[in-house]
């Protein structure tokens, strides 16, 4: 693919070019952490994410003039972590299905940032945040740098601890995990927070470096955290999958992404094919199962 790329457009093996596919891989990547917890539980998706999104991207801003940039965005955090908390608890101990109860919480919480912000575009007031988050360290931007430190938290926590191993047994078996005295619904839940804490992050980081956020900011980054989760070998039944490959799969399609950009490829035809990219991988992963069975 890289081949191609180079050989298609001149373009292409820019630094420019490189420096702007990793940045908003980046952007995504965060969330591609969250939503790996997600699926490996068994919680199918989180579609509560572009709302979640917009919280943290409009509040980072929004709450600057009154409580300083720094105290704003750990706010749009939080917040946007506890929307991951609303969709774990309904999820986790009332059981509601996860994509009804992501969607709801998601358009609730759209509804709440669109009355606060009277559905028009928030401008940030501090440039430094801008330029601190649009800063490099050695050539690599900080974008990248907090992306690389989040998934390596995340791959620690889902693959050396208790936590993660228990993610795991929720998602592969859930009856079997709950009888081992597995908290399966906090586990369940947890996932969800992560999540929203991921997305959140994102958002702040989306909304300070653009220096504006409305809320449909965050559409469509849920469809590409998917894409990138299930076309890496996360089981979409739940319990299989590592941040690792999730990522490996999440650059492959970034890439495959810019050189359909770079050749022009209209944007209805790139979402056929990331679809059929999916279509695929959970073709496999239904096959692959059923034979584990058989």
């Amino acid at each position: 693919m890289l081949v191609y790329g180079t050989l298609s457009s001149p373009v292409f093996l820019t630094t420019g070019n490189f420096v702007n596919v990793f940045t908003s891989m980046a952007i995504v990547g965060i969330v591609v952490v969250g939503m790996t917890f997600v699926l490996v539980v068994g919680g199918l998706a989180d579609l509560s994410v572009p709302a979640t999104i917009a919280c943290g991207a409009i509040l980072s801003l929004a709450l600057q003039p009154a409580i300083g940039p720094v105290p704003a965005f750990l706010v749009a955090v939080a917040l946007a972590g506890g929307c991951g908390l609303i969709s774990g608890l309904l999820v986790g101990y009332i059981g509601i299905n996860p994509i009804i109860a992501t969607l709801g919480v998601g358009t609730i919480v759209l509804g709440i940032v669109e009355s606060l912000v009277g559905g028009v575009i928030v401008y940030g007031t501090d440039p430094a945040t801008a330029e601190l988050v649009k800063s490099r360290v050695f050539g690599i931007p900080v974008v990248v740098l907090i992306f690389a430190a989040i998934a390596c938290v995340g791959h620690f926590i889902l693959s050396h601890t208790y936590l993660g191993r228990w993610t795991f047994a929720t998602g592969g078996n859930y009856s079997a995990a709950e009888a081992s005295a597995v908290p399966v619904r906090a586990i369940k839940a947890g996932a969800f927070v992560m999540t929203g804490l991921c997305a959140g992050l994102s958002g702040g980081l989306l909304g300070l470096t653009l220096q504006s956020a409305r809320p449909l900011i965050g559409t469509g980054y849920e469809f590409s955290a998917i894409t990138a989760v299930v076309v890496g070998g996360v089981s979409i039944m739940g319990g299989a999958g590592s941040i690792p490959r999730a990522i490996a799969a999440l650059i492959f399609v970034q890439f495959l992404t810019n050189i359909m950009v770079l050749q022009g490829v209209r944007t209805p035809v790139q979402g056929f094919v990331l679809g059929l990219l999916i279509a695929v991988a959970v073709a496999l992963d239904v096959a692959l199962r059923r034979r584990s069975v058989a």
